[in-house]
């Protein structure tokens, strides 16, 4: 099993950056492809980016292609978020998410991010 803790999120004025971070517990943080969501009262949960076991692979969500990037350190048992030019329409809670074949799935609880003036 996983556990996981976000942290990071806070209030940033639009073209700003932010930084979040998810902490995993347990020894097999290294199995599992890792995943950023975001969610607003009302929609569905948005996948933003991912990485694959190693790190080698990433993939980001159309709205967030060029401004956020995802990355892990399988020591540290860490995945981060580094979010740049920030919107208003990025305002979200941001959910960390582990998935493996199984299927695993894992979720932290949360952390809100709102960008505004």
């Amino acid at each position: 099993q996983v556990q996981l803790v976000e942290s990071g999120g806070g209030l940033v004025q639009p073209g700003g950056s932010l930084s979040l971070s998810c902490a995993a517990s347990g020894s097999t943080f290294g199995r599992y492809a890792m995943n950023w969501y975001r969610q607003v009262p009302g929609k569905e949960r948005e996948l933003v980016a991912s990485i694959s076991r190693t790190g080698a692979n990433t993939n980001y969500g159309d709205s967030v292609k060029g401004r956020f990037t995802i990355s892990r350190d399988n020591v540290k048992n860490m995945v981060y978020l580094q979010m740049n030019s920030l919107k208003p329409e990025d305002t979200a809670v941001y959910y960390c998410n582990a998935w493996r074949t199984g299927p695993e799935d894992y979720w932290g609880r949360g952390t809100q991010v709102t960008v505004s003036s």
